[in-house]
């Protein structure tokens, strides 16, 4: 097969906060970058296509090294004629990758669309009702226009089947923990002593949202401060999304969003990572932190895989013996670095774009294969 000409919409990017799913987009792009380097001749032709770059200066997207296409339509403007199918993926192109359900018509190209969750309709108190509507209708717009989905845990590939998919066009591709720039750990520590916070801390990575369940982790926080062997902070980093804030509570820090190296330095300084969302599709923090070795106290989630101290999000005190225990015993804090190496090793974004790249290869091949029949 020559090589493909892939059209990637690449909108999330544009976001201020390009959350779970601009890692993804920046990590399928390492991860084919890699793949090219090791052999050019098999790497896809891409193009990048979104919505109109900042008037001054330089398009961030235009670094990333592949052709990008903008429209002159700012991001809502354009998301929204996607939406309504007035604007269409180009002719010269064999393939359309939706990285969410934001989706085109993609005209005589098959479509692939990754679908991160279906979380609104398991929790729908945890999402706005504006954002139910879209998801709902963004959902049904994919379910017409896709050939093949990628999804990143079997339980979305289930919530997608429930949802009228068929179970053979969707393609189980985790995602990767290999996206993180060295550790600036002198940058990490200037952005806490500003702070206030000297010293161990606790670490919570995530947007300030409902079903991040973070209340119950400051309740837990707060049940086992005075059983540490200091009062440790609890460093809360991400940005505020919906809904009812985390209250101000003693040795909790909101700190806010910080830079790719400084989050990477925050990770390889901290004592542990609680993650506990009441549902997740997949769960990157743990497995970041993974990477730069340290342990987790988690939910249940598709992405750690077993190695990170599971707990009950539900119970606020699951959630605390698992905070002290992981804090303060070494055996296990051993057990789980290790078990977290071997867990992030695993997830490679050059493993995860050839994936990537096999689904693409095969939607292209299905779809002539039917035009010639």
């Amino acid at each position: 097969m020559s090589r493909l000409r892939v059209l990637l919409l690449a909108e999330q990017l544009r976001r201020s906060a390009a959350g779970g799913i601009g890692t993804y987009v920046l990590g399928l792009l390492q991860g084919l970058d890699e793949l090219a380097a090791a052999d050019p001749a098999h790497a896809p032709d891409l193009m990048l296509t979104a919505s109109r770059g900042p008037r001054r200066g330089t398009d961030p997207l235009s670094t990333l090294g592949h052709a990008l296409h903008t429209s002159p339509l700012p991001g809502p403007i354009l998301t929204r004629a996607w939406d309504h199918g007035l604007v269409r993926a180009p002719s010269d192109i064999d393939l359309v990758h939706a990285v969410s359900l934001a989706t085109l018509e993609p005209g005589t190209a098959p479509l692939v669309v990754t679908v991160h969750d279906l979380l609104w309709r398991r929790i729908p108190e945890a999402y706005p009702a504006r954002g139910r509507r879209w998801h709902e209708a963004a959902l049904a717009r994919a379910l017409l226009r896709a050939d093949r989905f990628i999804v990143p845990a079997d339980v979305v590939a289930d919530d997608l089947v429930g949802a009228g998919a068929s179970p053979d066009a969707i393609t189980v591709i985790p995602m990767g923990s290999d996206h993180l720039p060295t550790p600036d750990v002198d940058a990490a520590a200037a952005h806490l002593a500003a702070l206030g916070v000297h010293g161990p801390f606790l670490l919570c990575v995530g947007t300030l949202e409902p079903r991040k369940n973070l209340q119950r982790l400051v309740e837990a926080y707060g049940m086992i401060r005075d059983s540490l062997p200091e009062p440790w902070p609890l460093v809360m980093v991400g940005p505020s999304g919906w809904g009812e804030q985390v209250a101000p509570t003693t040795g909790v820090i909101l700190a806010g969003t910080v830079s790719s190296t400084e989050l990477s330095g925050l990770y390889a300084s901290a004592r542990l990572l609680a993650y506990v969302p009441l549902i997740e599709g997949f769960g990157l923090p743990p497995v970041e932190a993974m990477s730069v070795g340290t342990p987790v106290v988690a939910s249940p989630l598709p992405s750690t895989g077993g190695a990170a101290f599971e707990v009950d999000p539900h119970d606020t005190g699951s959630i605390a013996d698992g905070l002290l225990r992981v804090a303060t015993d070494d055996s296990t804090r051993e057990a789980l670095i290790q078990r977290g190496a071997a867990r992030s090793h695993e997830l490679t974004w050059s493993s995860i774009a050839r994936r990537h790249r096999d689904v693409w290869e095969q939607a292209v091949t299905q779809r002539r294969d039917r035009h010639v029949g």
